[in-house]
């Protein structure tokens, strides 16, 4: 498993990056696992304003269908269409190409209530 240090994670296994006000969110290298083929997303509908751990997708695989929630509250600037083409990057790139939102953020300390890369591994491991 993957577990970089420059971004933040949630208890629901997404994953942050942070670039000025900006979070790209997608899911983490755990729960594309867990998953397993990723086969369709349901993306977020650009403009959209979600709350920070608030349903907002889905993610879709040979085993289930997941909820995908908002790791921090804002305005969805931008989606990765390119998911709907092929999907399947979740699993091949779950932290570079397989990214699947970015929030413009409304509350930039909401970051710190997420897990920093050593929580969310010992999150993981316990699991």
């Amino acid at each position: 498993m993957d577990f970089p240090d420059d971004i933040r994670y949630s208890a629901e296994h997404e994953w942050v990056r942070v670039d000025g006000g900006r979070a790209r969110v997608g899911i983490t290298d755990y729960a594309q696992d867990a998953l397993g083929d990723v086969v369709f997303v349901q993306l977020p509908e650009t403009g959209t304003t979600v709350a920070a751990n608030a349903r907002c997708c889905e993610v879709e695989s040979t085993k289930s269908v997941s909820d995908i929630y908002a790791p921090v509250g804002g305005t969805v600037v931008e989606v990765n269409d390119a998911l709907n083409d092929a999907p399947e990057r979740i699993n091949e790139q779950p932290y570079g190409d397989g990214w699947i939102f970015v929030i413009e953020m409304s509350d930039a300390s909401e970051i710190e209530k997420l897990m920093d890369a050593a929580a969310y591994r010992r999150l993981v491991e316990d699991q």
